[in-house]
């Protein structure tokens, strides 16, 4: 079976790290624990990030830190994981599910500008699948309005806008090292800032509500990585740009075997420079996604969805009954394809032809 994707770190590149982290006898809040959020702050340019246990939870502290709470609005954007519209709920806040771009699959400026009240508390815009297109524009609105934005970039760690990296642009931004990424530690996650208050926030809320000298001046949580899987996430930090020009590189040549089939490939607009974590097209016009999928399996060849509408999940459709069409459009025809190093692309693309024609 060729899988969807597997991780670009090897036992042997953090072999002497992980026997240097047993010897010492320190497994949290060690030497790497330290050196991950100063070298995740240096990459992004942010003035400072601090490390949680996984983009979920990097999202939920954020909200409760810009201090949304029940019954206020909090604007995500449809096509997504689950997860961007989880944390909301969770507090009791009202999550506004926001129509997509067809093109980008990013939220759309026009739908978020139109809809704002002053019932709004925070912006959750998700960089899909790793593009962060149309960010500034979002971050022009939340300005405008005064407020906070709050990105979701679970996925996009290594991508930029005009050369600027994301982590350093919105209020607050959350990435992930989920197996899946680009930068994994099997489990993981990160919060960047550049404001001061926020970051003083953090460190207190992240902390189990201490301060500096030890007090416990607020109520806090434990969202601490250990230190094998810092001494992961430290190794690859140094070789992300060569991860993000392979899988660019890998996804044009998709490009390049798969439009002229009729796959339509989502778009960067205005600088954005995606690092292409997921490989997602949508299919050509009369194909069924699903159809293709199985046909991908049969032929040993790992495929899913591209990502989710979230207003089209059972729980969301229960709770506010309102389908945002661009998203549901993507939900159901668009598809991630394998991206990894070594990947004998060339059969993958063969074999997506062959089913195109089986269908």
């Amino acid at each position: 079976m060729i899988r969807l994707v597997k991780p670009y770190i090897s036992f042997e590149d953090v072999e002497d790290n992980i026997r240097e982290i047993f010897a010492s006898g320190i497994h949290t809040k060690g030497v790497y624990s330290k050196l991950l959020p100063q070298k995740i702050s240096e990459y992004t340019g942010a003035k400072h990030a601090f490390l949680t246990t996984s983009a979920t939870t990097a999202l939920s502290m954020c909200l409760r830190l810009v201090g949304v709470a029940k019954g206020q609005e909090v604007f995500i954007s449809d096509f997504s994981f689950p997860a961007s519209a989880n944390v909301a709920e969770d507090l009791g806040a009202i999550s506004i599910l926001t129509d997509v771009s067809l093109d980008t699959y990013n939220m759309l400026p026009d739908n978020l500008q139109s809809t704002i009240t002053r019932n709004t508390k925070a912006v959750i815009f998700v960089d899909a699948l790793g593009n962060p297109s149309g960010l500034h524009e979002i971050a022009a609105i939340c300005r405008e309005h005064n407020i906070p934005l709050i990105e979701d970039a679970a996925c996009s760690f290594g991508s930029s806008i005009n050369g600027q990296k994301v982590g350093s642009i919105a209020d607050l931004t959350c990435f992930s090292m989920h197996p899946r990424k680009l930068l994994t530690t099997g489990e993981g996650g990160a919060i960047t800032t550049n404001n001061d208050e926020y970051a003083e926030a953090l460190k207190i809320k992240l902390n189990h509500g201490a301060n500096d000298e030890g007090s416990f001046v607020d109520y806090g949580f434990n969202y601490r990585m250990p230190e094998i899987a810092c001494a992961m996430g430290c190794f690859q930090i140094d070789h992300i740009d060569e991860v993000v020009k392979e899988r660019r590189l890998q996804y044009e040549m998709y490009c390049e075997h798969l439009v002229p089939l009729g796959f339509k490939p989502q778009i960067e607009e205005g600088g954005a420079y995606a690092n292409r974590q997921s490989v997602v097209l949508s299919v050509p016009q009369g194909v069924s996604r699903n159809a293709l999928i199985a046909a991908l399996k049969e032929r040993q060849i790992e495929s899913t969805l591209g990502t989710y509408c979230l207003s089209a999940t059972p729980y969301q459709r229960d709770q506010y009954d309102e389908i945002q069409p661009n998203a549901y459009w993507l939900e159901q025809n668009t598809i991630t394809l394998p991206c990894y190093r070594g990947l004998p692309l060339e059969k993958v693309c063969q074999a997506i032809e062959d089913a195109l024609v089986s269908l």
